[in-house]
């Protein structure tokens, strides 16, 4: 098994699955189902799962495509989108998702991170932080599908959510968002090295060389991608696929 978690990070909109450019324009992709049993069958690390209306638009957990997923799923899980309550947490964890992903709440309320950390482990609990350069060009994290600029820099609320218990943050470059052009490495970077606590990285991979490049120069604890993984060739025909376990472990090998 490889040390470096590759993660293919799947995003929901209503019982489907979609993929969007920096979180924008959302192309339907398929099945979640089908997208699972293709990755069981590709031996993947872990899968996430992110909702991209729930939080933004307000709209309610949807707790049956969630149960569907988790009973053909052979991986662990982790879900996000529109979680506000311990009530929403330990019924995601019931219905056999290992982790909950949380975004727009963690800003609302930062001590749902401390609660949920102390209730469920702090291993069980993903920070996700979604980041873009504002006017200035500073670093700035959005919320609510990247459509909230919040004024908070990465760095300092990654640090503090770790603080209050997160076991791990999800870092995910808006502005690289669907665009397979790499990484945001100075962004990466700048995060890894001020926390203790695992950094996945998210945002940008095309290729093996991306993810490795995370990896070394970004020094992420593992990488995360969506158009890799559900997209094909020049053209982007929507076709499900993960990396061999040989070419995974040549390439991260460090």
């Amino acid at each position: 098994m490889l040390r470096t978690r590759v993660i293919p990070v799947l995003l929901l909109k209503g019982a489907g699955l979609v993929k969007t450019v920096k979180f924008k324009d959302p192309k339907y992709v398929g099945d979640p189902i089908n997208a699972v049993k293709i990755f069981n069958e590709k031996e993947v690390d872990e899968l996430v799962f992110l909702d991209i209306e729930a939080s933004k638009n307000k709209k309610p957990i949807n707790f049956q495509v969630l149960e569907d997923i988790a009973s053909e799923a052979f991986m662990p899980l982790g879900y996000g989108g529109g979680i506000s309550s311990m009530k929403d947490a330990e019924r995601i964890f019931k219905l056999g998702f290992e982790k909950i992903v949380i975004n727009s709440y963690a800003h609302q309320n930062p001590e749902f991170i401390k609660e949920a950390a102390q209730i469920a482990g702090s291993s069980s609990v993903v920070v996700s932080i979604d980041v873009k350069k504002n006017f200035f060009g500073k670093y700035e994290i959005y919320t609510h599908g990247g459509t909230k600029g919040i004024g908070k820099n990465p760095v300092d609320f990654a640090k503090y959510a770790a603080d209050l218990g997160a076991g791990e943050i999800f870092l995910n470059a808006i502005d690289k968002d669907g665009m397979q052009t790499g990484f945001d490495i100075n962004l990466i970077k700048q995060v890894s090295e001020k926390i203790d606590v695992p950094l996945i990285a998210c945002g940008g991979a095309k290729d093996l060389a991306d993810l490795a490049h995370a990896i070394k120069d970004g020094k992420a604890s593992a990488v995360a991608a969506g158009s890799m993984f559900v997209f094909y060739g020049k053209h982007r025909a929507v076709l499900i696929q993960y990396p061999q376990y040989e070419a995974l472990q040549k390439a991260l090998t460090l």
